[in-house]
């Protein structure tokens, strides 16, 4: 795993040049559809070198993972025997595959949701979407609300809290994440009853 290490901290390197910003939503692209390094590792660092842009960070964020997802999803509607099974198998994440297309199939937009805030692989959600022919636009809106959320959370922090926030979201982000995907797959049991 030493080259996921050395990739992670190349794009942490980004931090500390003008192109961040850019980088910042490449990486976000990037990951949500087949590259390994998530973008809150940026985005932390970014948001701690310039608090006031925290949040404009986070809608770079969040706008580079959904258009990202969006081209997951086109790899797995289009191109899943040829592209997308071999990102799927190079991540290691081919068990999971049946396992997320049978939550798809059951939950639809749910899955989606949940996907978009844990630190599961993203990318694994995208393409699973798509080979699924999940609903598009209920693929975008719920990772739109989901990856926005998890990118506006973790930049609130660091613009409130800053240096602490980093430890803290380090120490418990799969904590944090467990809590807000409960949160949030309660949030759509409500607008399921409230909508009948």
């Amino acid at each position: 795993m030493k080259w996921l290490r050395k990739l992670y901290n190349w794009v942490l390197s980004w931090a500390d040049t003008p192109y961040g910003e850019p980088v910042l939503f490449l990486n976000a692209f990037a990951e949500s559809s087949f590259f390994p390094v998530p973008p809150d590792a940026l985005l932390i660092a970014l948001a701690l070198s310039k608090p006031k842009r925290s949040f404009r960070y986070a809608s770079v964020s969040s706008i580079g993972s959904v258009l990202g997802g969006a081209f997951g999803y086109l790899i797995g509607l289009l191109l899943l025997d040829s592209v997308g099974m071999p990102i799927l198998k190079a991540y290691g994440l081919m068990d999971k595959y049946n396992y997320v297309s049978a939550l798809y199939n059951q939950y639809n937009a749910l899955a989606v949701g949940l996907a978009g805030f844990t630190p599961l692989p993203y990318k694994l959600f995208t393409i699973a979407a798509g080979a699924c022919k999940i609903n598009f636009l209920v693929f975008i809106i719920a990772s739109f609300v989901s990856r926005s959320a998890r990118f506006f959370f973790v930049s609130a922090l660091l613009y409130f809290f800053g240096e602490k926030a980093r430890d803290f979201i380090d120490k418990y982000f799969n904590w944090l994440a467990l809590a807000f995907g409960i949160l949030l797959v309660g949030g759509f049991i409500v607008l399921k009853f409230a909508v009948k």
